[in-house]
């Protein structure tokens, strides 16, 4: 039993000391820096709040404090972009040959001036001028024939039928069904072929043209 316990000891030795080879041979042991310092601007030297600071090329960063400050764990020859909106953006390296784990910056950003186009702005028109303007508004033949017939009774009556209901009118006639189910629950409801009141809005509608074709 002592044979293999002395073995696996070994083992586990030796599996250590080629971890902390391992460790020793790797050039990314002594390449984590800690990147802080501020970011203000170039004019007033005053602290840029909510600035971007991203790693390029690797999808991660930060951003800066109320005051500017900001602080972020990067590698030796990484790229860093400093990115706020009004400014422009300022890129910087972390030094491959760098002594330590750390590195203090303080970037300073340019205004970035946007031109936007030329705007006129005039007063609202008077009431006054408003209806002397519409009133003296020159519309076309055809666009007045147009309306004419748009506005005609039975035109208007097609497209009513013709036309899908909205929500509100779905709902109030969904409640009139019902409402009408349940004031004749228990009896026959009436026929409107020996209603004259029916009759006479029917020879209503017929005279209108209700019935007529919507082609």
């Amino acid at each position: 039993m002592k044979k293999p316990l002395r073995y696996i000891l070994l083992g586990i030795t030796l599996l250590a000391l080629q971890q902390v080879r391992s460790q020793e041979n790797n050039p990314y042991r002594d390449s984590v820096v800690q990147l802080y310092g501020v970011v203000m601007t170039a004019d007033s030297l005053q602290g840029i709040p909510s600035c971007s600071v991203i790693v390029e090329g690797k999808g991660r960063g930060t951003v800066t404090s109320y005051d500017g400050v900001f602080s972020i764990a990067v590698l030796k020859g990484d790229k860093i972009t400093f990115s706020s909106v009004g400014f422009k953006d300022r890129s910087i390296l972390i030094p491959h040959n760098l002594e330590g784990n750390q590195y203090s910056v303080i970037q300073l950003l340019v205004t970035d001036t946007a031109y936007l186009p030329a705007t006129i702005l005039k007063p609202r028109p008077s009431r006054e001028q408003f209806e002397r303007d519409f009133v003296n508004v020159k519309i076309s033949d055809d666009l007045y024939e147009t309306a004419r017939k748009n506005t005609d009774e039975a035109t208007r009556r097609i497209l009513i039928r013709s036309m899908p209901a909205d929500g509100r009118e779905a709902v109030n006639y969904q409640l009139r069904q019902q409402a009408t189910k349940a004031y004749y629950s228990g009896q026959v409801p009436p026929m409107n072929i020996l209603n004259p009141a029916a009759w006479a809005d029917f020879i209503q509608a017929w005279k209108r043209g209700d019935f007529k074709s919507k082609n």
